[in-house]
């Protein structure tokens, strides 16, 4: 399969305005990519979703670098975030998954005792998701220094509520309920997690990506005080086994009290739903913290004009501030257009930044 390449933006290189957003330095404007960009939203994915199912899609690495790439080459963002899910990680470790016909996520087994969590193997991992790297080699090589690239995984916290509830549930509880009843059993099927997202995320680091994006969705089922107990000491773990070499952001929804004690944890930066007020986060982060985010996904579904408006505000509210990346507060709905994605993409590429 030939690989086309990205545009080209003007000004900053994307790769060059990602990786100085980063940092806190300087950019001609924020970098724009969104969660989710890769996939289902793009007519040229879904012809190759009537070939290929997702897991062949996820799994053969020059069909996940085509995906990874088709966003980038139509709407030039910044960064490409590999095309994969946060699953893997589980799958690696031993406890596979499908997609039900109906709909959500079925794991091979549910755990429940500690003999399940002893089934499990972290150890694995890297050998496992090898075609993982693959891809992500495939793709730095095509995007060169034009357009930065992304990694990812799912949070310790947000893979046990899966691996606990044996698949995706409307109202997760057996990991709240196994945090409350079994600290030591909780504490001993995180820390596998937490081994296994961390080879996760030194494989992508390794294979060429630029950043790394940890995501933790399930913590809007969290209250401040215990989302620092129940995901946040795992996440600390992961930036400071990670390093300050390998930038890693981490996404949450919900629990925005808890993002300032996490501040010191060594991780770059947060990216935000969109019920958060992100000047006002901001404030509350000591300046080198990237902040990431936080449109509300739902303008993907009205008009380009809304979306320009909506937009240019969210821009305006940060413009002073250093270390900002434009993204939205959670991944591109289903139904999201091709002309509101290059509303949003084209409102950014034009916003002229103040902050020097």
């Amino acid at each position: 399969m030939v690989l086309a390449s990205p545009q080209h933006l003007p000004g900053q290189r994307g790769r060059e305005r990602f990786r100085h957003a980063l940092a806190a330095e300087p950019v001609d404007r924020p970098p724009v990519w969104l969660m989710r960009q890769a996939g289902r939203t793009l007519p040229e994915y879904r012809a190759l979703k009537e070939k290929y199912t997702f897991l062949e899609l996820v799994q053969t690495p020059q069909l996940a670098a085509e995906v990874t790439l088709q966003p980038v080459r139509r709407f030039g963002f910044d960064a490409a975030v590999i095309f994969s899910d946060i699953l893997i990680a589980a799958e690696a470790m031993g406890q596979g998954y499908r997609f039900r016909e109906g709909g959500g996520i079925a794991m091979e087994f549910a755990i429940q005792s500690a003999a399940d969590i002893d089934r499990l193997r972290p150890s694995q991992v890297a050998e496992r998701l090898a075609y993982l790297a693959d891809a992500l080699r495939l793709v730095r090589a095509e995007l060169g220094d034009e357009t930065a690239l992304l990694g990812f995984a799912g949070s310790p916290w947000t893979l046990a509520n899966y691996m606990l509830e044996g698949g995706s549930r409307e109202q997760p509880l057996r990991a709240k309920q196994l945090f409350f009843s079994d600290r030591r059993l909780f504490d001993r099927l995180l820390g596998a997690i937490t081994e296994a997202v961390i080879a996760l995320l030194r494989l992508q680091s390794a294979a060429g990506a630029d950043a790394l994006q940890l995501f933790d969705t399930y913590a809007e089922l969290l209250s401040a005080d215990m989302y620092v107990e129940a995901s946040g000491q795992w996440i600390r773990r992961i930036a400071q086994a990670l390093g300050p070499e390998i930038p890693l952001l981490l996404y949450v929804r919900g629990a925005p009290v808890a993002l300032p004690r996490l501040a010191d944890s060594g991780l770059r930066g947060f990216s935000v739903d969109w019920r958060m007020d992100l000047p006002a986060l901001r404030r509350q982060l000591p300046p080198e913290v990237v902040l990431q985010g936080n449109l509300d996904p739902a303008l993907m579904l009205t008009e380009p004009e809304v979306v320009r408006q909506a937009t240019q505000r969210m821009l305006t509210s940060m413009e002073r501030a250093r270390g900002y990346i434009v993204n939205l507060g959670h991944g591109l709905p289903p139904g999201a257009t091709l002309e509101n994605i290059e509303a949003l993409a084209a409102t950014v590429r034009s916003f002229a930044s103040t902050r020097l």
